[in-house]
């Protein structure tokens, strides 16, 4: 079982216009938006950013449950800053809670501010994520002059982190044959916690041959520190100029509407 079936449906081998989009325009276009909701401050604008993406998710013919799924399982990574910031962000009181626990203005405001920001980012990731297979997006970060070392690094993860997951789960299985289960509540604690231990050695252990096989069959194929990966040459199309342009006249029309939300 790989990882796809996991995820569900591979959403990146459906056929769009979003899809055909050159994988270096998908990349910067994330970056873009991203950039631009850190940088705005305005709750409304992030709104309409968010409209955006949302009318693209639909272009993309990509399952709105199933963005919301994804978006949902990153947002507890920087949803506890979000959380924090009612009560440690200083400003006029609105609430006082038990062991001296206040909420301020400022804090919420800052903290709604901060909610729109993570998801507009999030859902740009996804949709990033769900409309370029993995080896598009590094071959894209190669071709936008990511230096040859961490190109090889990011490739390499990318291709065996498929193989260590099947390797987990079949570890996993096996395990379940032994009646492990890591949620059983008749099991000892202690018991537990060593058979994990055990898991996590095992796949060091496993990660550091499987490594050690890669390098040396690239040895033999003259790998060297001076080899170079290859590039492929495919030129931008109007449709990915057009993308570019639509994207940047959406967000200049939001800075516009900051401007006229600011005066």
């Amino acid at each position: 079982m790989g990882i796809g079936s996991v995820m569900g449906k591979d959403e990146t081998m459906k056929k769009s216009s979003l899809h055909l989009l050159d994988g270096r325009v998908k990349l910067v276009i994330l970056i873009l938006i991203t950039v631009y909701a850190v940088y705005t401050s305005q709750i409304i604008v992030l709104a309409l950013m968010e409209l955006y993406l949302l009318i693209l998710v639909f272009l993309s013919h990509i399952s709105f449950k199933t963005v919301l799924k994804r978006v949902m399982l990153l947002l507890p990574f920087g949803g506890l800053i979000v959380i924090l910031q009612p009560f440690i962000h200083p400003g006029a009181v609105m609430y006082t809670f038990p062991f001296g626990l206040n909420v301020t203005y400022e804090g919420l405001i800052l903290g709604i501010l901060l909610l729109f920001r993570l998801i507009v980012s999030l859902t740009a990731i996804v949709l990033l994520s769900s409309i370029s297979p993995m080896q598009e997006v590094v071959q894209s970060f190669r071709k936008l002059g990511m230096p040859n070392e961490f190109a090889m690094i990011f490739s390499l993860m990318i291709r065996f982190i498929f193989l260590f997951y099947d390797e987990l789960q079949r570890i996993r299985n096996a395990q379940k044959t032994r009646n492990f289960h890591i949620f059983n509540k008749k099991s000892a604690y202690m018991w537990k916690m060593k058979q994990i231990g055990y898991t996590i050695m095992m796949m060091f252990l496993k990660a550091y041959e499987q490594g050690e096989k890669v390098y040396f069959s690239m040895l033999s194929r003259g790998y060297s520190d001076n080899s170079n990966l290859y590039n492929d040459t495919k030129r931008l199309s109007i449709r990915d100029y057009s993308f570019v342009a639509i994207t940047l006249l959406w967000i200049i029309g939001l800075e516009i509407t900051h401007y006229f939300l600011v005066i």
